[in-house]
């Protein structure tokens, strides 16, 4: 049996007021919950037990689970941070490898060649890595991870190191669960302290570097930057009918009023009303959002 682990229990700061509404994994990526597509990406990779961490509204993210049978929801009535949720799911995770995945996460990694490198590796620790420059701050030297501080300040000596690489962190990776165990249960916890201790003491922690697209939603800017991507690229599906040849679409129950322009990319979700004579560019429209007439509104995220 394969496990994995999708971490979902974050605040979501910098996605607020919109993640007042929702938490950041049931943000709608292309009119569907960004946690189904992890689910389903897993799944598709031989995954069979999967733990759901959820702490911030966390009720809507076990709500929306509620039927799926190889889910088990670990709802957390603290906040424990990315090593205290690990180490509450330990009794569910076996002795073998785990992959924990970040659930704020849309990309095309696959998950199954990970886990197959890191047994093949026998590591205890594997984590992925991205040549993404704006979060390239990770240092990396022959495929291991260099000790590192927490907010991953580098001493000058090390940064002078030419064989050394600054990548970043992709937010996949994985884990035997036997070193979970290091973290006191109950009690908030940050797993890159513990990586820290690990690496000082002489630990090893292997890395794999990607070239599959890869991109988290973690601001507004970045959400809408996603979808802009998506929508110029791909179709939502067959239930999503074309607004313009660029990149826009609507739900087929969405309703719309007279004299709409629609510029750009964007997408009007399920249920959503747009009214007369409105004009929109580079919009994301949640399900049920309402949109008075009149308007004009670009690069915006339309919630309600």
């Amino acid at each position: 049996m394969k496990t994995a682990m999708i971490l979902a229990a974050g605040f979501g700061t910098r996605l607020r007021p919109y993640s007042k509404l929702r938490p950041k994994p049931l943000f709608p990526v292309l009119g569907r919950p960004l946690i189904l597509r992890t689910i389903e990406k897993l799944r598709e990779a031989g995954f069979t037990r999967i733990i759901v961490n959820s702490h911030y509204l966390g009720q809507q993210i076990t709500t929306l689970l509620a039927n799926e049978t190889d889910i088990i929801c670990q709802q957390e009535s603290i906040e424990l941070g990315t090593g205290g949720g690990m180490r509450m799911a330990i009794a569910h995770l076996g002795s073998a490898p785990v992959l924990i995945t970040n659930a704020d996460l849309y990309h095309d990694i696959d998950y199954d060649l990970v886990y197959r490198e890191h047994c093949r590796k026998s590591s205890t620790i594997t984590m992925v890595m991205h040549n993404y420059p704006r979060f390239n701050k990770v240092l990396v030297k022959d495929n291991q991870l260099l000790p590192f501080s927490h907010n991953f300040i580098y001493a000058d000596d090390i940064n002078k190191d030419k064989k050394n690489k600054r990548l970043a962190y992709t937010g996949i990776q994985v884990i035997e669960p036997a070193f979970l165990e290091n973290i006191p249960p109950g009690v908030f916890a940050n797993i890159i302290d513990y990586y820290e201790s690990y690496l000082r003491n002489g630990g090893q922690i292997n890395t794999i570097t990607i070239k599959d697209f890869w991109a988290d939603i973690g601001t507004p800017d970045d959400y809408l930057a996603l979808h802009g991507h998506l929508l110029s690229h791909n179709s939502p599906g067959d239930d999503w009918l074309p607004l313009n040849n660029r990149g826009f679409y609507r739900a087929n129950n969405a309703r719309m009023g007279n004299n709409i322009t629609c510029l750009d990319w964007g997408i009007i979700g399920r249920g959503a009303a747009v009214g007369d004579n409105v004009n929109l560019k580079r919009v994301v429209v949640w399900d049920g959002a309402n949109i008075p007439s009149g308007s004009i509104i670009q690069d915006k995220i339309i919630t309600k």
